[in-house]
């Protein structure tokens, strides 16, 4: 289990001008790596987060209980495939495309359970929650099934609340602590899955 990349964004303009009704829609779902394999730079990881990171929408993202949106670099490969389908492109997605801070190897959503700890370097995280995709995640992919999709597919990825502070690199070891196992991340999906009326879910 390895740390691949690190990413960060500032908020911006999610749709531009190019629809009048969401000028004002501010984002900062699209992240630029800042530490990767080829490049580990150490990164300050502070309690909200990696540092210079930003949130648009603090109401849904960020703050202690969501410092840190981890993704496997696993699912890559679904979500290119599945881009290239639908937008009839190819398409090669870099780390951070799906909004996360840390882009992780070996670690999936069916083995992570929410109250685990992840070790990395000397660093210290607790598992909180998976992530629940909204119109945002649409726009920024340039699919609109882009939020079904990953709700369907459990490749939600999840959130980390950080209970140790200090740098980090890329290419840093992960260890697992587990917690009191009773969710998993993916049963955290289906439940949220089946829970929802299916109309609700996508608009």
């Amino acid at each position: 289990m390895k740390l691949l990349s690190i990413s960060a964004g500032k908020a911006a303009p999610l749709f531009g001008n190019h629809h009048p009704n969401y000028k004002s829609v501010a984002s900062a779902i699209r992240k630029q790596v800042v530490s990767n394999i080829g490049n580990p730079a150490p990164v300050e990881i502070t309690p909200l987060g990696v540092k210079g990171d930003e949130q648009a929408d603090l109401s849904v993202h960020g703050g202690i209980e969501k410092a840190i949106y981890v993704y496997p670099a696993e699912h890559y490969t679904f979500w290119n495939e599945l881009l290239a389908r639908e937008t009839k492109q190819p398409v090669d997605l870099r780390h951070g495309a799906i909004g996360e801070n840390f882009t992780v190897e070996g670690l999936l959503e069916t083995e992570v359970f929410v109250g685990d700890r992840l070790q990395i370097g000397g660093l210290e995280f607790s598992v909180v929650k998976l992530r629940e995709p909204c119109f945002k995640f649409n726009a920024a992919l340039g699919y609109k099934g882009a939020s079904k999709a990953m709700l369907q597919s459990s490749f939600s990825g999840w959130y980390l609340r950080v209970l140790k502070t200090g740098a980090l690199t890329a290419g840093t070891e992960i260890t697992l602590i587990p917690g009191p196992r009773e969710i998993s991340i993916d049963q955290q999906n289906q439940k949220l899955l089946n829970g929802r009326n299916q109309k609700d879910l996508w608009e």
